[in-house]
This record gives C-alpha cells, structure tokens and sequence, in this order.
C-alpha cells in the first residue's frame, strides 16, 4: 500500500528516470565483460571506470540539491561528507592489504611503517571488517552533519554566511588530513588498493559490479529523496526554502526540519564517496578542495535545482564535459566552467532541465478565426448592444 502510494506521486520523468538507471545497471556491464573487445559495441574498462565515476558525481549532486533546492541551504561544503565517505572506504581498502604492502607489515599500512608508526592508531581499529567500514561511511558524515547543523540552525545562520561557514569546515578538514601526524596518509592519501570484500579490485568484473552499484545507490536515493520531497514534510521543507520567517511564526521547529534534510544529505554524500574510492584508486585531501564543493553547485544549478533529475544530469554532463575539454583545451576549462555557470544563471535559471520543460508545456497559438466565425463574433456582439 506504501508503495502504491509511492509511486502514484512520481512524475513519469521519475519513473523513465529509475528504468534508465537500472537498465544501464544491466547493460553497461553486459557490453564491458559480455561482448569482444573488438566488437563496435563493447565497452572498454576505462569507461566503465569513467562511467562510474561520474554516477558517483551524479549521487553527490542529488544530495546537494536536496538541501538547496528544496529547503534553500546553498552549502558550499559537501565535499567534505564526498571525502570522509571515501576516507572510510579507504581505509578498509588499506587494511585489506596486509602483508602484500611494499612493508610487508601484516596489520600497518605502508605509509605508517615509513612514519616509524609502532601501532595501529585507535581510528583505524575495525576498519578490516567491511561492514563496520560502511557503517562509518554512514555515521561520520552523518554526525559530523548533525554536530554542525545542531549549533549552525539553532543559531539561526542563513544564507550568505551559512555558506561561507561550510567552506570553512571542509577547508579546515583539508589542512587537518594535510598533516602527516594526523594519521590518515598526509598529502600522498591512501592508494594502491588491492582488494574489495576478497575481489581483485583492478579486476573488469570488479569494475563492471562497482559500476551498477552505483547506480543502484543513485536509484535507491532518488527514491528516497523523492519520498522526503513529496511527502507533507517535503512540503513545509519547501515552506521554509521560500519563506523560512513565516514558517517559524506559525509555529514550526524550522531548525528540526533543516537538521534532518541536512544529515540525509550528508549520508548519501559520504556513499557517494565511498563508491568514488574504490573506482578510481585514490583519496587524498585534495578532495577537500572547497573548489569540488563548488563544482557540485555548478552541476545542480545546471541541471536545474529543485527537481533531482536535473541535479543528475548537470553532474553528468559538466563532468562529460570536462573529461572533454580538458583534453582539448586544458588552459581554459575552468573559464569555460565559470562562464558556464554565469550563462546558466543568467539566461536558464532553472537550468537545462527546466528549460526542457518550458519548452515542453509551451502553449501553441491558437488558429486564426475564419471569415464566417469573425462575422458571428461581430453579429452577437451588435445584438448584445
């Protein structure tokens, strides 16, 4: 009955949404391990890895704009939730490891060895268990997000300055995991990932099944975040996006509602970083950056803001896009980028996907009268005087 319930609320671009990304679960790696590699139709490893990434990117965008979008919380920090989700996938990596390090040190990743650690720091205890690691994927940028959020909406800190203060944390967290003494790697990161849950995580097939899990994540999100936006709480988070003073005054814990969007968003952005790690081979503090932050802005409002599919496909496409051009034209890609997103904002506020639609309900002009329908209106409207 929920579920009916459920889906009598999505729109049919949300269910052609979910058949696209599942079909592309299926297909996608079908064409990578199924067909030759000479075949016009086969895909690739380094696509799917490319592929991959970018539904990762996608998964991150859905979860910024559910806090922007809906409820109107411009954050310029949820690359820091991206990172710790893909630190604590990270380090289960390392600790899959063992002695195949260039140390051979059963229980201490290398870069420890080399710090003259002489045991393994207590942050690191549990992550050889894969699901105590995803339980921290979860937890750390769900209670990172809750800690923050508890004094930043209880405080009442909006707009302009609640974004300022968020890329303050993530480039705080950036300087922290900087430092070599921090234990978690130092400038270098964590690499040179072995294994996945006793997979080979080089391995095609390997690729191939991180592909459609992600996909399936960014699936089982939308839904999720589909369910929040439609439901009667969706509908105050709306409230407060566009008249948070009204809502408090009518007798609304408008921080409550602000809180609990927030740490879902954060959660499904520290999956998203987790699912990130593994394909690409690689976490370091550059992914911190406030600049990623910023990027996955860019991507929403492309998109379109407000309506999770656009958030999706302006992540896809800007980093389709980048891929591009930073082959072609690596000097300029970020004036490109930048002009991108003021020509974005200034000529397709609602971005691409609300461009779309505009376009799709344009009304058509009606038909002009004939010669005996304008002699009728002329004729009833002289009898009428």
């Amino acid at each position: 009955m929920i579920t009916g319930r459920f889906l009598a609320k999505l729109d049919r671009l949300g269910i052609a949404f979910i058949i696209l990304m599942l079909a592309v679960a299926i297909i996608v790696p079908v064409l990578a391990l199924a067909i030759p590699a000479k075949s016009a139709f086969a895909i690739p490893p380094y696509v799917v890895a490319l592929m991959g990434k970018y539904l990762c990117y996608a998964l991150l965008a859905l979860a910024l704009d559910l806090v922007w979008g809906y409820c109107g919380i411009l954050s310029l920090g949820h690359g820091a939730f991206f990172a710790l989700g893909g630190y604590a996938m990270g380090m289960y990596l390392m600790r899959q490891i063992g002695a195949r390090g260039v140390y051979a040190n059963p229980i201490l990743p290398d870069f420890m060895v080399f710090l003259n650690y002489k045991e393994l720091p207590i942050p690191w205890w549990g992550f050889n268990f894969f699901p105590y690691a995803m339980a921290m994927v979860m937890l750390v940028p769900g209670l990172l997000a809750f800690a923050f959020g508890w004094f930043a909406f209880r405080s009442r800190v909006t707009g302009v300055y609640l974004s300022i203060i968020t890329q303050a944390l993530t480039y705080a967290l950036k300087l922290a995991f900087f430092r070599n003494d921090f234990g978690f790697g130092g400038n270098n990161g964590l690499t040179d990932f072995k294994d996945i849950v006793g997979f080979n995580v080089q391995a095609d097939a390997t690729r191939a099944a991180l592909f459609s899990i992600s996909a399936i994540a960014l699936v089982i999100a939308f839904i999720l975040a589909k369910a929040i936006v439609t439901s009667k709480y969706g509908k105050a988070l709306i409230a407060v996006r566009d008249a948070e003073s009204r809502v408090r005054f009518l007798g609304y814990r408008v921080e409550n509602y602000k809180l609990f969007v927030w740490v879902v968003s954060a959660v499904i952005a520290g999956i998203a970083g987790a699912l990130y790690v593994p394909q690409v081979g690689i976490i370091n503090p550059s992914e911190f950056d406030p600049g990623n932050s910023i990027e996955a802005v860019i991507w929403v409002a492309v998109g379109g803001r407000g309506t999770l599919v656009g958030a999706v496909l302006g992540a896809i496409v800007v980093n389709f896009a980048k891929t591009y051009f930073t082959g072609v034209f690596p000097e300029y890609w970020l004036f490109g980028l930048g002009a991108l997103f003021v020509l974005v904002t200034l000529f397709l506020p609602k971005g691409i996907l609300g461009w779309l639609s505009s376009l799709r309900r344009k009304p058509t002009p009606a038909p002009p009268a004939s010669l005996a329908e304008r002699s009728t209106i002329a004729e009833e409207g002289g009898s009428a005087q």
